[in-house]
């Protein structure tokens, strides 16, 4: 019996890995740049990036954060200043040595003025950035002191992947100063609760919230807690951490300040941040075997329109009529947002503007020929539906309806999202099925691992040689310690025998 036709080959139950290129391909994301391990982001892709950054900066500034911008490059001896955070990151630097370029007499460039200190391209700005916050900070009456910028890193990875993994990705990180720690756990929970909300109510992907453990912590932190989804390769995604720092960087960085009583103190720092890697957890929370699925909320435009010209008696009329269609949904909003409307005129095959669209996730198309215009009537198809599921409507009750329909989209794919999350999250007692649940069905040497897995909720003793143990044996590591108990409280740590407060999220990841 021959598998039905996609438009995405693989496909996900396949070869996984291979299938999320092929998406990236066909909605016209990225490609891999000419620079090893580095990726061009096309139109498509930078709008729904646009759109995760406009709606967090206003996030951002409700909560009373600034935009400001810090230098790309961080002098080595910032780095070398707080022992843990240079050695978390010094694997992944990338350092320039030299500011000039010179004719090497053989037709080629060398490099020629050596620098006196080397510079480390940022992998991350805690440094350069409480070195000006220590000069920022005199008083109490200066904090808190709330940061973000938005910006580029680098950070050498040696095996990429588009959007997840890259050398050289977009980011913000916010950086915030405070007079007390009290303030700054308060700070780094907000933000955590700021990202979690985003997931869900505009990415439309569901998150567990919690601590990380130890082994897993941000460099030189304190405390970092995380928001973890489940992609459909039942592998957990980081998307996004906030890092109470203590007052590590600020004892560091000699960020100090004078208290009410006239005393001298170092202040207590946070910071947080997302990046581009979010737009690979959109892909691979919502996308099928026919490309991209993208929520309303973050799709570059809603809805498009397909004028049907190709045996029309008057092609002008046809597009004339698209036009003022589009006038009309565009003087409606969802969640704040004016519609956005696209008009496909190309001179191009029907069916491959159809394929094209669905490849690029677009929430509704509308094709509109000649018998729609004289009937009042538009066919549509949404794209969280098959392809074949296509209805005609009423003009005017589309327009109107419309806000309706990308609003049933958007929940509905959250909901779906949901349910395959809680299908393959599983609450487990003992090491024998924790090791089967995460060991792969038999399958032919050579090729693709088949999906499985998902979320062990276990209890654990705390012990990060029991970390290690089951990371170096399943490759599975603990994503995050809940905040809230996800099942029944204390219990006994299959892996050691010994008492557990609470369960907490194991998985594969990326």
């Amino acid at each position: 019996m021959s598998k039905p036709k996609t438009a995405i080959e693989p496909i996900r139950s396949e070869n996984y890995p291979e299938w999320y290129q092929q998406v990236v391909k066909a909605a016209d994301l990225a490609e891999s740049s000419p620079v090893r391990g580095c990726m061009v982001i096309k139109p498509w892709g930078y709008a729904i990036w646009e759109n995760i950054q406009r709606d967090l900066d206003r996030r951002f500034k409700e909560t009373g954060h600034r935009n400001a911008y810090f230098p790309l490059f961080i002098p080595k001896s910032f780095l070398e200043k707080e022992a843990e955070h240079v050695d978390g990151f010094a694997k992944e630097c990338a350092v320039v040595t030299h500011h000039r370029l010179e004719d090497d007499g053989e037709g080629g460039l060398k490099p020629a003025g050596e620098l006196d200190e080397p510079l480390i391209v940022r992998p991350t700005s805690e440094t350069i950035i409480g070195a000006m916050f220590s000069k920022w900070v005199e008083s109490y009456r200066d904090l808190p002191l709330l940061i973000n910028q938005w910006a580029n890193v680098v950070r050498w990875e040696l095996r990429t992947r588009l959007f997840l993994r890259t050398a050289e990705f977009l980011w913000q990180e916010g950086h915030t100063v405070h007079a007390t720690e009290e303030e700054a756990r308060e700070e780094t929970m907000k933000m955590l609760e700021v990202y979690a909300r985003f997931a869900e109510d505009v990415m439309a992907m569901p998150v567990m919230t919690g601590h990380k453990s130890a082994g897993e912590r941000f460099p030189g932190a304190v405390d970092t807690v995380c928001i973890e989804a489940m992609m459909q390769d039942r592998k957990a995604l980081q998307a996004g951490t906030s890092h109470f720092l203590g007052q590590t960087f600020s004892k560091a960085q000699d960020i100090m300040f004078i208290d009410e009583q006239g005393e001298r103190r170092h202040a207590w720092t946070t910071s947080w941040g997302v990046s581009t890697r979010l737009v690979g957890g959109l892909i691979m929370t919502h996308a099928d075997d026919d490309g991209l699925v993208l929520p309303p909320a973050l799709a570059p435009a809603h809805v498009v329109l397909l004028p049907i010209t190709m045996k029309a008696k008057d092609p002008k009329a046809v597009l004339a009529h698209c036009q003022k269609i589009a006038e009309e949904l565009r003087q409606r909003t969802f969640m704040g947002r004016a519609i956005e409307v696209e008009i496909d005129d190309r001179d191009i095959r029907g069916g491959d503007k159809v394929w094209g669209w669905i490849k690029k996730g677009i929430p509704v198309r509308v094709e509109v020929g000649e018998r729609d215009m004289e009937a009042g009537t538009v066919f549509v198809g949404r794209r969280d539906r098959g392809h074949k599921d296509k209805a005609s409507l009423p003009r005017d009750e589309f327009i109107a309806g419309l806000p309706e329909m990308l609003s049933d989209i958007q929940s509905g794919l959250l909901a779906k999202a949901k349910a395959f999350r809680d299908e393959h999250t599983k609450v487990i007692d003992d090491e024998e099925s924790f090791r089967a649940f995460f060991t792969p069905p038999p399958h032919k040497e050579g090729t693709p691992t088949p999906i499985h897995g998902g979320f062990a909720l276990t209890h654990w003793n705390g012990s990060e040689e029991v970390e290690q143990r089951i990371n170096d044996e399943l490759g599975v590591t603990i994503r995050c310690i809940p905040l809230e108990d996800l099942a029944d409280g204390p219990g006994t740590c299959p892996f050691s025998g010994e008492p557990s407060p609470q369960r907490v999220v194991w998985s594969k990841s990326y």
